[in-house]
C-alpha cells in the first residue's frame, strides 16, 4: 500500500466527499461534465482557438467529406486487435462516455490542450500548451548528462508530448505508446506534416503497464500529463514495467499536475466539481506517495521540480 503525500485538513476532505456524492448522481455528473466543456470551448475561442472550425477541417482531412473515410483506415492501421483494456479505461474522460477511445475525444486533444494551458502562465493564451512542455525540457534536459538515443513516451496521446521529444533529440529512436488507436491515428496523421528526422516516430498500440517491449531497450522513459488519470494500482504497475525497459543508468522522467500547488487547494468549489467530473482517477493521483512508489519500482529517489505554477517534474535514474 502507497502511503499519501498530501494530508488535506478537514474542510478539504468534506468538500472532497461532498463533491464526489454530487458526482456520483449520474444527471449532475452529466450536467458537470457538459458545462466544463463548454467552459473549455468558450475559452478556446477566446484565445483564438477555434474549436469546432478545427476539430471540422480535421474530422475531413481537408475533403468535402463530413466525416473522412481516411479516418477508419487509418484506425485499422493502428489498431492492435489483440490489445485487451484494462477496466480502468473503459470509463468516461474529459466529459467523453466512451473516454479516450472514440474520434470525438481525440480530434479534440489539441484544442482542448491549448484551452486548459492558456491560463497557466500569465498572458500565455494559445502558446499556454507549447510553454508547458518547453518548461518540462528545461527541467529534463539538464537532469539527463548523456542525451538518450532511444526514447519511449508513454502515454503519447495524439503525439504532441512526443513530436516536443523529437524536437529536442533529433537523433533518437523514439516510440510513442498509447491505449487509444483513435489518439494514435491521429498521431500518425499529425506525423505526415512534422519535418522528417532520421529516424521516424514508431507508433505503439499497447498498454503502458504491458508494453510487450523487449526488457532494457530504453534510456529514457517520458510521461506528459499521464498519471493523474491513472488509479493507484495501474500507476504502480507502469512504474515497475518502466523500470525494466530502461537500460542501465537510463531515466524515468514525469511531468504532471502537482498535488501540493496552492492552486488546487485553493480552487473554488464549482471549480474543482467540473474538474473531478472529468478526471474520474484524480483523488488516487492526489493520494499517491509517487517518491515513494518509484523508489519501490528501483529507481533512485527522485528529483522534484515545480515547472509551473501547477505542475511538477519527477525525474529519477535506474537503481
Amino acid at each position: 500500500m502507497v502511503a499519501a503525500n498530501v494530508s488535506p485538513n478537514n474542510s478539504s476532505n468534506t468538500l472532497s466527499r461532498l463533491i464526489n456524492g454530487i458526482l456520483s448522481i449520474k444527471p449532475l455528473s452529466d450536467l458537470a461534465k457538459h458545462q466544463a466543456r463548454s467552459m473549455m470551448i468558450k475559452r478556446a475561442e477566446s484565445i483564438g482557438v477555434y474549436w469546432r472550425k478545427e476539430v471540422e477541417v480535421l474530422r475531413s482531412r481537408h475533403s468535402a467529406a463530413e466525416f473522412s473515410p481516411e479516418w477508419d483506415d487509418a484506425l485499422r492501421q493502428t489498431l492492435n486487435p489483440d490489445l485487451v483494456y484494462p477496466d480502468y479505461y473503459l470509463r468516461s474522460f474529459h466529459a467523453y462516455e466512451q473516454g479516450n477511445l472514440s474520434w470525438e475525444a481525440a480530434m479534440e486533444v489539441e484544442v482542448a490542450a491549448h484551452a486548459v494551458h492558456a491560463r497557466i502562465f500569465p498572458d500565455a493564451g494559445a502558446q499556454g500548451d507549447a510553454m508547458l512542455r518547453q518548461s518540462y525540457h528545461a527541467v529534463m534536459q539538464p537532469a539527463i548528462a548523456t542525451p538518450p538515443q532511444d526514447i519511449l513516451d508513454l502515454g503519447c496521446s495524439v503525439g504532441m508530448s512526443t513530436f516536443a521529444l523529437q524536437d529536442i533529440y533529433p537523433h533518437a529512436q523514439i516510440t510513442g505508446l498509447d491505449l487509444s488507436p483513435y489518439f494514435l491515428a491521429i498521431a500518425q496523421y499529425r506525423a505526415q506534416n512534422v519535418v522528417s528526422t532520421e529516424k521516424p516516430i514508431h507508433w505503439l498500440h499497447a498498454a503502458a503497464e504491458s508494453t510487450g517491449l523487449p526488457d532494457a531497450s530504453f534510456d529514457l522513459v517520458s510521461t506528459h500529463l499521464m498519471f493523474h488519470e491513472l488509479p493507484q494500482s495501474a500507476a504502480i504497475a507502469i512504474l515497475k514495467e518502466a523500470r525494466r525497459l530502461l537500460r542501465p543508468g537510463g531515466h524515468l522522467s514525469i511531468m504532471d499536475m502537482n498535488p501540493k500547488s496552492e492552486i488546487y487547494a485553493k480552487m473554488p468549489p464549482y471549480i474543482l466539481t467540473l474538474l473531478k467530473s472529468t478526471e474520474p482517477y484524480l483523488d488516487q493521483y492526489f493520494t499517491l506517495d509517487l517518491e515513494q512508489a518509484i523508489a519501490d519500482a528501483g529507481f533512485t529517489p527522485p528529483t522534484l521540480t515545480c515547472n509551473s505554477p501547477r505542475h511538477r517534474t519527477v525525474i529519477a535514474q535506474v537503481r
